[in-house]
């Protein structure tokens, strides 16, 4: 068991340092609240939340990409005082929960 362990450990060594696993974090790209996604831009939730807080900041809160995808009640808090921005009114809407669905 000990011996499978460290080679599978060696294996996943050598493959990360060849490039051939990428984190998760570096092998997106966001277009503004879309991702490109071979060469398409389409509309993904991480990609949204990233837009939120980059106008969040503009605004002059301090906030981070993260802390608004981890933590639902300062994305609600932010949308609550921003949300009517056309950047970013999509996004907030659907963090409402009282806001009608057609």
């Amino acid at each position: 068991m000990l011996k499978r362990s460290a080679k599978i450990c060696a294996v996943l060594a050598v493959l990360a340092a060849t490039g051939a696993i990428a984190p998760a974090a570096e092998a997106i790209e966001c277009r503004g609240a879309f991702q490109l996604v071979q060469g398409r831009e389409i509309s993904t939730p991480y990609c949204r939340d990233n837009r939120l807080a980059a106008v969040a900041r503009s605004y002059g809160f301090k906030v981070s990409d993260g802390e608004i995808r981890n933590n639902p009640n300062t994305k609600r808090s932010i949308c609550r005082l921003i949300g009517r921005d056309i950047r970013v009114s999509a996004t907030c809407n659907e963090t409402d929960g009282n806001a009608r669905r057609f």
